[in-house]
C-alpha cells in the first residue's frame, strides 16, 4: 500500500559548550561542537549510512553548531549536498542573562520545558515559546508544501525540535516541553498531503547511547547548574 507520505529526519546538533568553567557564558550564535559533539555529529552519520538513506534536501539553521553538525553526517554519508539555510529554524532566543534575578533564574532556565507549556512563557528572559512556534510552524508548512523532496534533513536545535515534534504529535499550536532532544539526536517523521497528516516513528534516538541509561537531568538543568556557579 502507498500512502504517498514523505520522510522527515529531524536532528538536533551536537554537544556544545555554552559556559566556561566559571560560568561564564560563551555567545552562543558562536559556538562549535566539541569533541562530543563531533562524535555525536559522526555516529549519526554512520547510523544514516548503515541505513542507506539518502536525502534529497538538508536544511540548518544556520548556526554554526547546526552547519557543522551537517557537514559532519553529510561526509559519513558520501552526499555532496549543499545545505540550506533557514534562520526561521534558529534555536528560542533568550536575553541578557545578567538581568535575571537570581531567585527567577532557575525558572527561567527551565520554565520553557515543563510539561505543557504555557505560549506567554519566556526563555531565559527573551523569546516567548509562543514566539517560537509562530516562526517555526509557518516554516514547516511551506517545507510540506514543496513538493520537491521525498527524505530531508533538518538539523536544528532543541527548543525548535519541541516545537516541530508538539506540532507533530498534537496538530495543534501546543508546545510539548517535555520531549528529550539529546545533543546529536535523530527524529524520524512522515508526513502526507493533509496538514493532520503526521507519523512520529521515533523520537529522541541518540546513535551513541541509543538507551541513555545515565541520562536524568534535562538539558537546562544542565545548563543551570553550570551558569549558577558565576552568580
Amino acid at each position: 500500500m502507498t500512502t504517498g507520505r514523505r520522510r522527515i529526519f529531524l536532528m538536533r546538533h551536537g554537544s556544545v559548550t555554552y559556559f566556561d568553567g566559571a560560568g561564564k557564558p560563551y555567545l552562543p550564535e558562536t559556538v562549535p561542537l566539541n569533541e562530543d559533539g563531533r562524535a555525536q555529529a559522526d555516529a549519526a552519520g554512520h547510523a544514516f549510512a548503515a541505513a542507506g538513506v539518502r536525502f534529497d534536501r538538508v536544511i540548518v539553521s544556520g548556526l554554526p553548531r547546526t552547519v557543522e553538525t551537517a557537514a559532519r553526517v553529510l561526509a559519513l554519508t558520501g552526499q555532496a549536498i549543499a545545505p540550506q539555510v533557514w534562520p526561521e529554524l534558529e534555536e528560542i532566543r533568550g536575553g541578557r542573562l545578567s538581568t535575571i534575578p537570581t531567585d527567577e533564574l532557575k525558572r527561567a532556565f527551565t520554565g520553557a520545558f515543563e510539561g505543557l507549556v504555557p505560549a506567554e512563557q519566556r526563555f531565559l528572559g527573551g523569546e516567548s515559546v509562543g514566539e517560537l512556534m509562530d516562526r517555526v510552524h509557518p516554516a514547516i508548512a511551506r517545507l510540506r508544501a514543496d513538493a520537491g523532496w521525498d527524505t530531508v534533513l533538518l538539523v536544528l536545535h532543541g527548543g525548535v525540535n519541541c516545537a516541530i515534534l508538539s506540532l507533530a504529535l498534537t496538530g495543534q499550536r501546543l508546545f510539548l516541553g517535555g520531549l528529550a532532544q539529546a545533543p546529536g539526536c535523530i527524529n524520524a517523521l512522515d508526513v502526507g498531503d493533509e496538514e493532520r497528516d503526521w507519523v512520529v516513528r521515533c523520537v529522541n534516538h541518540s546513535p551513541p547511547d541509543p538507551l541513555q541509561p545515565a541520562a536524568r537531568a534535562t538539558t537546562m538543568e544542565l545548563l543551570f547548574e553550570q551558569y549558577r556557579k558565576s552568580r
